[in-house]
C-alpha cells in the first residue's frame, strides 16, 4: 500500500510538471543531450529514470569532440556519478562543459530515481534539477564597451528540472522515455528575447539477443525532438563477444547530422571503455576529420 502511494504521489507531481511545461519560453543554446552517440550504453546520460538501473556505483567520463580538424570546433566533456541508495532510490549528479568557437555553456545536474522492481521488470522514475549557463569566453577585437557583448560575456543563466522513466525487463528490453527541461526559468538578469519553447521529448528501445554462445546482438534506436535541434532518430546495432569482453557495433543516426559511424569499445572487471567515431552526410564533413566520443566508466561496489 504504502508503494502504491509513492506512485501515485509520484505520477501526479509529474504530470503537473507536464502541465505547466511551456509556461516560461526563452532563447536557449541547443540541448547537450544531442551529442552524445553512446547513450543507448550508457543511459543516464539522457534520462534521469537511469539514476541507478545498473545496481551498481558508476563513474563516467565522456568526451565528445565534434568536427575535428576545425578550429573552434565543438568540443563536450561530461563528468557524472550514479549510484542506488538503498532498496528503492537511486542518485545521480554531472557536469558539463561545453566550447563551441566563442560560446561556452557550463550545465550542473543532481537527480533521484525511484525504482520498482519485480521478478521480471524493473523501473525507474527520475527527476532532475539541473542549472545552466550560456556565455561568451571572448569576442576577438570587439569594442569592449559594446553593452550587448558584455552582456552575452556575462552569460544567461537558467534552472531546469527533467523528468524521465527507464525500464529493464528480463534483463532483455531496456525502454525509456525522458522530457529534458520539462522546466525552465531564467534565473539571470540578461536581457535576451524570448521565444516559444516546445517541450523535448526521447524515446529510447533497445533488445538484446543471444546469436550464439558467448556472442549477443542488441539493435536498438532512440528518438529524440530537443530544443533548437532538428528532431532525428539514433539506430544502433551492438554486438558483444565473450561476455562483452569485446563490444563492436554501428550506428546511423537519420535527420539532424545525419551521421553514420561505429563503436568499438570493452568491458573488463569493473572497467568500461567505448570509442566511436562517425562522419556526417552534410557538406560540412568537407572539412573535417569527422567526430570522436570516448567514454571510460567506472563500477564499483553495489548499493
Amino acid at each position: 500500500m504504502k508503494t502504491n502511494n509513492i506512485l501515485k504521489t509520484f505520477l501526479v507531481a509529474s504530470a503537473l510538471v507536464l502541465y505547466v511545461t511551456g509556461a516560461i519560453g526563452q532563447t536557449r543554446y541547443f540541448d547537450e543531450r544531442y551529442i552524445y552517440t553512446q547513450a543507448q550504453l550508457n543511459p543516464q546520460l539522457i534520462n534521469p529514470g537511469a539514476f541507478g538501473s545498473a545496481l551498481k556505483q558508476q563513474i563516467l567520463v565522456n568526451y565528445r569532440n565534434k568536427w575535428s580538424g576545425i578550429d573552434g570546433a565543438p568540443r563536450t566533456l561530461t563528468l557524472s556519478y550514479n549510484g542506488p541508495v538503498g532498496n528503492r532510490l537511486g542518485v545521480g549528479v554531472s557536469i558539463v562543459s561545453d566550447k563551441f568557437g566563442s560560446l561556452e555553456t557550463t550545465k550542473g545536474a543532481l537527480g533521484l530515481s525511484y525504482m520498482i522492481k519485480s521478478e521480471t521488470n524493473q523501473i525507474g522514475f527520475g527527476l532532475s534539477a539541473e542549472y545552466i549557463k550560456h556565455g561568451l569566453s571572448g569576442f576577438g577585437n570587439a569594442d569592449p564597451n559594446d553593452p550587448v557583448i558584455n552582456l552575452a560575456l556575462g552569460g544567461a543563466e537558467y534552472f531546469d528540472a527533467s523528468f524521465g522513466i527507464y525500464g529493464i525487463y528480463m534483463d532483455r528490453l531496456t525502454y525509456g522515455i525522458a522530457i529534458p527541461s520539462a522546466v525552465s526559468a531564467r534565473i539571470s538578469n540578461v536581457d535576451v528575447q524570448s521565444t516559444d519553447r516546445e517541450v523535448g521529448v526521447i524515446l529510447q528501445f533497445g533488445y538484446k539477443l543471444d546469436i550464439q554462445q558467448d556472442i549477443t546482438m542488441t539493435p536498438g534506436i532512440i528518438m529524440k525532438r530537443l530544443a533548437n535541434v532538428p528532431a532525428h532518430i539514433d539506430m544502433n546495432l551492438n554486438f558483444g563477444f565473450l561476455q562483452d569482453k569485446l563490444i563492436a557495433g554501428i550506428n546511423y543516426t537519420l535527420g539532424a547530422d545525419k551521421r553514420l559511424g561505429f563503436l568499438i569499445g570493452t568491458k573488463v572487471e569493473k572497467l568500461n571503455l567505448f570509442y566511436s567515431y562517425n562522419t556526417s552526410s552534410n557538406q560540412i564533413q568537407d572539412y573535417n576529420n569527422g567526430s570522436h566520443e570516448l567514454t571510460l566508466g567506472i563500477n564499483f561496489g553495489g548499493k
